[in-house]
C-alpha cells in the first residue's frame, strides 16, 4: 500500500505543482476556466497557494502520516469545492475536476491502509 501511496502522492504532488503554476502565471485556459465558475481574480494566488500546499503536505506525507493524509483531504475538497463551483453555473465539463476530486481520495486510503 505504501508504494501505491509513494507513485500516487508523487504524481498528484507534481500535478498540483504545474497546476499551481498555471493559477500563478495566469494561464489562460486556467484563468478562464475559473473566470467562466465566477471566481474573482484577487483569489487565484490564494488557491495556487492551497495547490502548492496540497503538493508539499502529499510528499511530507511521505515521512509523516498525518501530514499525507490532511494534504489529501484538504486537496479533495478544494476540488469538491471546484466541482461544485462548475455545476453553480450550470457547467458540466466536471471531468477534470472529479478526477481530481478522487485521486487525492484514492491517496489518503492508500496512506492510511499503509500507516
Amino acid at each position: 500500500m505504501f508504494i501505491g501511496y509513494v507513485v500516487l502522492a508523487v504524481l498528484l504532488a507534481l500535478a498540483m505543482t504545474g497546476s499551481a503554476v498555471a493559477t500563478f502565471t495566469r494561464n489562460p485556459s486556467v484563468v478562464g476556466s475559473m473566470t467562466k465558475v465566477g471566481v474573482p481574480d484577487g483569489w487565484l494566488p490564494w488557491l495556487g497557494t492551497a495547490k502548492v500546499a496540497g503538493a508539499l503536505g502529499l510528499l511530507a506525507g511521505l515521512v509523516i502520516p498525518v501530514l499525507g493524509e490532511a494534504a489529501a483531504v484538504g486537496l479533495v475538497l478544494y476540488f469538491i469545492g471546484a466541482v461544485v463551483a462548475h455545476v453553480r453555473v450550470k457547467d458540466y465539463a466536471l471531468a477534470p475536476a472529479l478526477v481530481l476530486a478522487v485521486l487525492p481520495a484514492v491517496a489518503l486510503g492508500l496512506r492510511v491502509a499503509s500507516a
